[in-house]
């Protein structure tokens, strides 16, 4: 199976969307619409897991939530008033049935399931000790390393157990955890994945992005907080934070690319950031030309701001179907580049002479914008000009985003006027890294403890990266010993 869409093999990927609902009788009802909105997070599987306050009830499976999670037969499986769901797009386990969440177990404080967004940067180190301890894993999944450290620590309360594991694991992460004494939200201590409450009547909701409550008419109450942990138990809901506080570094692509436009991040429209970030690259980087063009569907908001600053007119030059299915069988080379026209196509008619302004959200490889710069020429435009809404990105991820190695990214191996060569375009600029804080209200980034994640465009890493300087040293005494080998 290879994608029709030459717009999503080069892009940036979420690991995943998490929604949970505790006091409604139609609970994983609830939660299959939920994940409906949050399928943008994660496209591989998506799993929902329920509690009827005996037992504990789950659902699995590859794919989509639709044709999963919209049969009545599903849903009547997964009673109870309680329940959490879960989308997936892998960054680390590979892609099976036994790595697709919520995960679940038999505790000696009884079942323990959990729904995870986020990725551990001491996930392998800790999972060798737990081997080496006797413990025995069922997935490759970083998330499992969790329930492993909550049935192994000395703490008595199961509340503390679980404290005593987050306090073992660091990266990123937004949980939300389901056992027979309540349901558990939190967030890491830096508040790098999202996750924010509502209610729905009696009921107490939680979810990766506010546009899930849109779908089940919930009202959004807050973001839960960095370092916090909201405990869920009937009708009593209690906060508690037991981790020393930081200075929160939210990760700055929600607002770039991850979340939906419709959704609000930390009292921030997503909508308006990326309108914003358009404007502010139509005033780093302007250009003489007749038409600003988004590149679909996450193009679109940046290239409204940019047209309405630079005062050019916003046109969809390039058409997306809604009708063509994700997946395409294609027999050859041939046939795979005339079905990348059958999700997007050019419009032939308006680029036709035209010189024209493309906006998108990022770079990552530089394939993506190689096929629409050519889709554009095929077209018969007269210039084509490149305009990102984001910074150039450098580095890696290793915060539950799925990025290719460093040595993948254009912009790591070379320099703006190699990379505009690289798509074949008349111009390519990015937004700065302080326009894009300017577009978020900041002054710009701040050297000395920036307000976001920015890794994958600065490298500041926020975190420790334990498992990723374990790699980089092999590699390093792999090199040495091949030189040392080389000499002799």
């Amino acid at each position: 199976m290879l994608t029709t869409n030459p717009f999503d093999d080069d892009k940036l990927r979420e690991e995943c969307g998490i929604f949970g609902v505790s006091g409604n009788d139609s609970a994983a009802a609830l939660v299959a619409l939920g994940l409906h909105a949050l399928q943008h997070r994660g496209q591989e599987a998506a799993g929902i897991t329920s509690f009827d306050g005996r037992n504990f009830h789950t659902h699995r499976a590859m794919g989509h939530v639709a044709g999963n999670f919209d049969r009545d037969d599903v849903i009547r499986s997964l009673p109870g008033p309680v329940a959490a769901g879960h989308v997936r797009y892998a960054t680390t386990g590979d892609t099976a049935i036994r790595n697709v969440q919520p995960l679940y177990a038999e505790l000696q404080s009884g079942g323990f399931a959990v729904a995870h967004n986020g990725n551990l940067s001491n996930a392998a180190k800790l999972r060798r000790e737990l081997v080496r301890r006797g413990a025995i894993f069922q997935s490759t999944s970083d998330t499992e390393v969790i329930i492993h450290l909550v049935a192994t620590s000395s703490y008595r309360t199961l509340l503390d157990r679980f404290i005593d594991a987050l306090k073992q694991i660091e990266g990123a992460y937004s949980l939300i955890v389901m056992t027979p004494e309540g349901m558990i939200a939190c967030r890491d201590p830096l508040g790098i994945r999202p996750l924010v409450m509502g209610r729905l009547d009696d009921a107490v909701i939680f979810a990766s992005e506010s546009v899930a409550f849109d779908v089940v008419g919930a009202e959004f109450e807050r973001a839960v907080e960095p370092g916090e942990l909201v405990i869920v138990q009937g009708d009593q809901i209690r906060s508690i934070k037991p981790f020393a506080p930081m200075s929160p570094r939210p990760c700055i692509f929600e607002w770039v690319y991850f979340s939906r436009p419709d959704s609000i991040v930390d009292e921030q429209s997503v909508y308006d950031v990326r309108k914003a970030i358009g404007a502010e690259l139509a005033r780093e980087a302007p250009v003489d030309a007749d038409l600003v063009i988004p590149v679909p569907d996450s193009g679109v908001p940046a290239a409204i701001g940019y047209a309405q600053e630079s005062g050019i007119p916003f046109e969809l030059g390039i058409i997306r179907s809604h009708y063509v299915g994700r997946t395409f069988i294609q027999p050859g080379d041939k046939v795979r580049h005339l079905g990348v026209k059958l999700k997007h196509n050019a419009n032939r008619a308006l680029i036709q002479g035209k010189r024209v302004i493309l906006v998108d959200d990022s770079i990552v490889r530089g394939t993506t914008s190689l096929k629409i710069v050519q889709m554009m020429r095929e077209a018969g435009a007269a210039e084509v000009h490149m305009r990102i809404a984001s910074p150039p990105t450098r580095h890696s991820c290793f915060y539950g985003v799925d990025t290719p190695e460093r040595a993948k990214l254009l912009a790591a191996k070379l320099d703006l006027g190699g990379m505009t060569d690289f798509i074949h375009a008349d111009s390519l600029a990015f937004v700065s890294i302080d326009g894009l804080y300017k577009a978020l209200g900041e002054m710009g980034r701040a050297d000395v403890r920036p307000k976001y994640c920015d890794a994958c465009f600065t490298g500041d890493y926020p975190t420790t990266l334990t498992d990723q300087d374990e790699v980089e040293q092999v590699d390093q005494f792999a090199m040495l010993a091949e030189r040392v080998e080389r000499v002799n």
